[in-house]
């Protein structure tokens, strides 16, 4: 039996890393919606690496534009199984730019999926369904841990449908 996204959402810890305290709000009050009662907001990279080693966190959502660390930088630290607490940790990107070109690099980053700004209540829940519910080819090897990046060149899986047209 498959639990329902609402139950997942009840269990899971969500970190928002967004520079813009407005947006995270947002975001904070959308999964809230959806009912994940444990959000935990940070403005800066750094502050995320922090906190990712002191509590645990199921789920990071992350801006990629911000300073002066940004969000490819928090991935890339995250996949990390030399320096990170959880290298395995599923990750969403938040990006205004949907080319493939940045699509790609976020990719071989280790990001699990994106969201195209701006978020749709909608997109974001699609998005956490793929995420949190679905299957996923994970990677371990020395320096890496996450999903399988050579997808990164695969135009045609790098950003499911949906994802791209629910958020417009």
């Amino acid at each position: 039996m498959t639990m329902a996204l609402e139950d997942i959402l009840s269990q899971t810890r969500v970190l928002v890393v967004d520079d813009n305290a407005a947006l995270r709000g947002v975001l904070r009050v959308s999964l809230q919606a959806f009912g994940c009662a444990r959000v935990t907001e940070t403005g800066t990279v750094t502050q995320a690496l922090e906190l990712l080693k002191s509590q645990p966190v199921d789920l990071v959502i992350t801006d990629w534009k911000m300073k002066p660390r940004d969000g490819i930088d928090l991935v890339s630290s995250i996949r990390s199984p030399l320096t990170s607490p959880c290298p395995g940790l599923p990750v969403i990107m938040l990006t205004a730019y949907a080319d493939t070109d940045r699509i790609r690099q976020a990719r071989r980053a280790g990001v699990n999926a994106f969201l195209i700004k701006p978020v749709t209540a909608a997109a974001l829940a699609g998005c956490l369904r793929d995420v949190l519910t679905g299957e996923h080819n994970i990677v371990e090897c020395d320096t890496y841990v996450g999903p399988e990046r050579r997808m990164a060149d695969r135009t045609d899986q790098t950003v499911p449908a949906a994802q791209l047209t629910a958020s417009h």
